[in-house]
């Protein structure tokens, strides 16, 4: 089965600006632009639709946070169940935990390698335990997932710091990523990718402006060499209302080519 493009258009759960639930249908546009070409940097050509699919977008309008949250993880199960890869398109970054959960449920001893400058292992923020800023708390307190690693965090405050070391997670932070290129898993994992890990020079589009991030291609080079088997991705928190001339959203496509072809690479590896 195809590896399948999900949109997943919701961003009620952001606690600053909306905005990212119009980014899965600007990335589309980004990935199809004439300004560029489908080939990833390995040599796929992505405009052969063996390789891929769009699967569209869950529907999610006007639906409170648990029907979207289950519209969401039902869609994705169904489409893993089936045999499939998905690289979802969010949305805000809430969507990850519903997409990861579901990914939980058929690939036991999960791993993340979650790519932020934010942490995101708030317990309660702005009283909704569900907010983008909270998914990796609920999916480690799930017992689902084997291990959390995070690379560009910035913003680590007190409570978070706390909340990392409750759930065992490993922080790359910026101020040192001298153990990146040493990044391993044993079993499979899944990439929840937040743009705003990029610093806002080469991507403005987002909602959370911070300072000292990494590089498109310090991105690239993470996703293209870790050690492990890729399963699943995400790609979240491109907010258009902030992205002069689609700038962010051609990243956003360039990472989304590159995900499917490390995806592709590890089926064809077994």
């Amino acid at each position: 089965m195809a590896i399948k493009l999900l949109g997943l258009p919701q961003d009620n759960n952001s606690s600053f600006l909306t905005g990212p639930a119009l980014a899965p249908d600007r990335i589309r546009e980004a990935l199809q632009s004439d300004s560029a070409n489908l080939f990833t940097e390995s040599g796929y050509d992505l405009s052969d639709k063996s390789l891929w699919a769009d699967a569209g977008n869950v529907s999610l309008t006007g639906l409170e946070r648990q029907e979207a949250f289950d519209a969401i993880r039902s869609k994705v199960w169904e489409l893993i169940n089936a045999g499939g890869n998905v690289v979802s398109l969010g949305g805000d970054h809430s969507v990850a935990y519903p997409a990861i959960d579901a990914h939980a449920s058929l690939h036991k001893g999960l791993n993340i390698l979650h790519i932020d400058a934010h942490p995101d292992l708030y317990d309660d923020m702005l009283q909704n335990p569900f907010s983008h800023a909270s998914p990796f708390a609920r999916l480690m307190e799930s017992g689902n997932i084997a291990r959390l690693v995070q690379v560009g965090i910035r913003t680590l405050n007190a409570h978070q710091r706390d909340q990392a070391q409750r759930f065992g997670v490993e922080v790359h932070e910026m101020r040192d990523l001298s153990g990146v290129s040493e990044i391993a898993f044993d079993g499979p994992v899944y990439l929840s990718f937040d743009l705003d890990a990029l610093d806002p020079a080469f991507a403005p589009g987002v909602s959370h402006f911070e300072p000292g991030g990494l590089s498109t291609r310090d991105v690239l080079t993470l996703i293209q060499s870790f050690s492990g088997k890729l399963i699943g991705a995400d790609i979240v928190e491109l907010n258009p209302h902030r992205d002069p001339y689609g700038m962010t959203a051609m990243v956003a496509a360039k990472v989304c080519k590159e995900l499917i072809s490390r995806l592709l690479d590890d089926k064809n590896d077994g």
